[in-house]
Parts: structure tokens; C-alpha cells; sequence
């Protein structure tokens, strides 16, 4: 890595994939049987999986630990239930977060009668162990036009979901023609996806569910050449 700003596009049709049926699931980093050398992790930004559940389906009860996981809803809804009590459903535009610590199980389950589709992302935490916690969100878009909004984040400055990392998940949308600018620091790994529309970013074009890898940048500037709703994990 060189101390020059590095934006690395990341296609959609690059990804790892697994088409379980039930499950059609791309993969921005590696996991479970895609394995990239080149693609293990972003700074602490460890999984971005792109996530396709049938109606009536779901991953059932499962254990984690050691691990921040934010689930960001694109369609449908996600419903939540763990072994500490906790049971929610997450629409499209909320947000869900589940800090794994010393661990917890659970199970995610799509209860509607249509399709979900969600990105999750894992963010290794700054510290292992620690009190398992899960809570969810609403985001409404509006709030975020124009302006990247925090989702998630372990800055207690943050009006956000809380997480246990040096790291950020953020969402904006952006109308066609206009920028949004995102002020960073050169150590920062960013990572981007359009979850709709289309983007620039210097000299890269970026489509829906295509990946950008940033770093070595003071600030970020993106503009949207189609409609767009953006989700940028900013990690150390």
C-alpha cells in the first residue's frame, strides 16, 4: 500500500457467491467456502455479505461470539430472535446490530411473503468477550438525503446503534447529479456499496451492490449518477 489515495472497485459479478435455494448469498470478503487471499478483510471490516432469503426461511439458531454484526435491511424484513430473550423484526431502511461478545446464539428469519434482502456486515471488535447486547433501529431515508447519517458506531458522539470498534457503518441517499462528501483520515479503511443507483468516486463508477475498497484519502467525494442509496463502513 502506497501513501497515494487507493480506490479499488470491487463488481458485483467479482463477488464470491452460494446459491442455496433458500439462501442466494454474494460474498464482498471471504466466508464459509469462498476463500479470496486478497479479499479476507478491509482494516476490521471482516464480511459484507449480500443476502437474498426466501420468503418463509431463515438461518436457524446459530452461535457467534467475538464479533460486531450489523444487518441493514434492503427489502422485506428480517425477524430476530436470541438465547438472551431478545426477539425483533427489522424492516427495510432499519437497521439491526448484535455484539457477539463472550457469545450468544440466535437465529434470523424472513416471516414475510415475499423475498428479503439484506446486506450484513462484520466488523471485528476492538476487545474479545464481553456482555452479549442486541437492538435495532429505525432509519428513516429522508433524514439521511444529501448527507451520510450514522447507523452504527462505536463513537459515543454518535447518534447511532452502538458497537464495540474503531469503525462506522453510515448511510446516505443521493439525488442524480448531486455529491455527498465524507470526511475521513488517511489510516481509515473505507468500504462502499450502492445499495441502489449508481455512483462516482474519482475516476471509478461504481453500480448498485458493487464494492469500493478506500484508503489513504482525507475526505470522499460521491456522486450519484443515477438515484442512489449508499451504505460506507468507515473501520480502522
Amino acid at each position: 500500500m502506497t501513501d497515494q489515495p487507493f480506490i479499488e472497485l470491487r463488481p458485483y459479478r467479482s463477488l464470491g457467491s452460494a446459491n442455496h435455494g433458500w439462501l442466494d448469498a454474494h460474498h464482498h470478503f471471504s466466508f464459509a467456502s469462498y476463500h479470496d487471499p486478497a479479499r479476507v478483510n478491509w482494516g476490521a471490516l471482516r464480511v459484507w455479505n449480500d443476502d437474498t432469503i426466501a420468503a418463509g426461511t431463515g438461518f436457524p439458531p446459530h452461535p457467534h461470539s467475538d464479533m460486531e454484526i450489523i444487518t441493514y435491511v434492503r427489502k422485506g424484513a428480517i425477524t430476530h430472535t436470541d438465547n438472551m430473550g431478545n426477539e425483533g423484526r427489522t424492516e427495510a431502511g432499519d437497521v439491526q446490530v448484535m455484539s457477539a461478545g463472550s457469545g450468544v446464539q440466535h437465529s434470523e428469519y424472513n416471516r414475510e411473503d415475499e423475498e428479503t434482502q439484506i446486506f450484513q456486515i462484520w466488523i471485528i471488535p476492538d476487545a474479545r468477550g464481553g456482555t452479549p447486547h442486541w437492538g435495532a433501529a429505525p432509519f428513516p431515508k429522508g433524514d439521511r438525503a444529501g448527507r451520510f447519517v450514522p447507523l452504527a458506531s462505536g463513537a459515543a458522539n454518535d447518534e447511532a446503534l452502538p458497537i464495540r470498534a474503531d469503525a462506522r457503518v453510515l448511510g446516505a441517499t443521493v439525488k442524480a447529479g448531486e455529491s455527498v462528501t465524507y470526511d475521513t483520515a488517511p489510516s481509515r479503511h473505507l468500504y462502499l456499496v450502492p445499495a441502489t443507483g449508481k455512483v462516482r468516486i474519482g475516476d471509478v463508477e461504481a453500480n448498485a451492490r458493487d464494492g469500493v475498497a478506500i484508503t489513504q484519502m482525507d475526505s470522499l467525494t460521491i456522486t450519484a449518477l443515477e438515484d442512489s442509496e449508499l451504505v460506507l463502513v468507515d473501520a480502522a
